[in-house]
């Protein structure tokens, strides 16, 4: 079967890991047609515009798009390509899964959980005004209808994974209304997966727990702002952004992205790590039906790094992209 993949290179290193995930995905065995879609700062300098409709059109029509890093001004100019992308396409659910990586040394050993994030409302929702000078508002959107559905994400993801346990991660003993919905909703969905044990954890003691023993955790599901900080906080437990995948899926579409910035200090230089969006291709194989091929890119990756011998600057190596690609090219064959 041929799958047609939207890819968007992004900017800074993004063309130079995009290449390297692509040249990988294609080694899998799994008949891969590739169309070139483009956003973020490249786009806007070159067409005007920093997410063409074009390319929102090709996200759409294709099996699953696979994503390299954008570039997001602060504070001023167009806004995150990821939100733009997500809230167009109603791309729900993000998946962050952070699992021990071989040859990689953290603080803990056998890390492997998963953070659900809803993606489409919150705080995120950029519903903001200036009142007066000085003053600025920002409206935080919970509904019922993104609460359940996310929640109905999370518990369906740990029946297909195996998983034990989902535990909504929220702030309702002190934003009793939108929280306190959020929560209720996540309890009221628990309902229907009695198979799959169910808790809450306020977010500050999740901080907590996750940097003292992660290992209670296994599936996390939480609203958008808690989800993008948490989220980060868990790849830290395994490596950081270099090295964990992630996946942004609503109802028949699907990107695939790596989460570390874009880099423009060190594009160019051949340098970059592209392991994060080679992983994030693995969940894409995965979320294709592709399960064999899913598992030896995985395999690979993990042979390479388990080696240490052809690790990039960042994993305390010397090799460049190419050399790591070939050495994960190699393990594969």
């Amino acid at each position: 079967m041929t799958y047609s993949i939207t890819l968007i290179a992004g900017d800074g290193i993004g063309p130079e890991v995009t290449s390297a995930a692509r040249e990988v995905l294609d080694a899998s065995g799994v008949d891969l047609e590739w169309q070139d879609a483009p956003a973020g700062l490249g786009a806007l300098e070159s067409g005007g515009d920093p997410l063409p409709e074009a390319t929102v059109a090709a996200v759409r029509a294709a099996d699953a798009t696979l994503k390299g890093p954008t570039t997001t001004p602060s504070g001023k100019g167009f806004r995150s390509i990821n939100v733009a992308l997500r809230q167009k396409l109603t791309l729900y659910a993000n998946f962050r899964p952070a699992r021990s990586l071989p040859g990689i040394e953290t603080r803990f050993n056998d890390v492997d959980l998963i953070v659900i994030r809803e993606n489409t409302e919150g705080l995120y929702s950029g519903l903001e005004h200036t009142v007066v000078e000085g003053v600025v508002e920002s409206l935080r959107i919970i509904t019922a209808k993104a609460s359940e559905r996310i929640a109905r994400f999370a518990f369906q993801t740990a029946q297909r994974q195996n998983r034990k346990r989902v535990t909504c991660v929220h702030k309702a003993n002190i934003l009793k209304l939108s929280d306190g919905l959020f929560l209720d909703s996540c309890r009221k969905v628990a309902q229907e997966f009695p198979d799959v044990e169910f808790e809450d954890c306020i977010v500050d003691a999740a901080a907590m727990k996750l940097v003292s023993n992660p290992h209670q955790f296994d599936v996390l599901v939480m609203e958008n702002l808690f989800g993008d900080i948490l989220s980060d906080l868990t790849s830290g437990l395994v490596g950081g952004l270099g090295v964990t995948p992630s996946a942004n899926v609503g109802d028949g579409m699907a990107v695939f992205e790596a989460v570390h910035g874009s880099a423009p200090d060190i594009a160019g230089q051949g340098i970059a790590n592209p392991t994060a969006l080679i992983l994030s291709g693995v969940l894409m194989l995965r979320y294709l039906g592709e399960k064999e091929a899913a598992d030896r890119v995985e395999t690979a990756i993990r042979s390479v790094l388990a080696t240490g011998d052809v690790l990039t600057g960042d994993l305390g190596g010397k090799a460049t992209t190419r050399e790591y690609t070939d050495a994960v090219l190699a393990q594969i064959a």
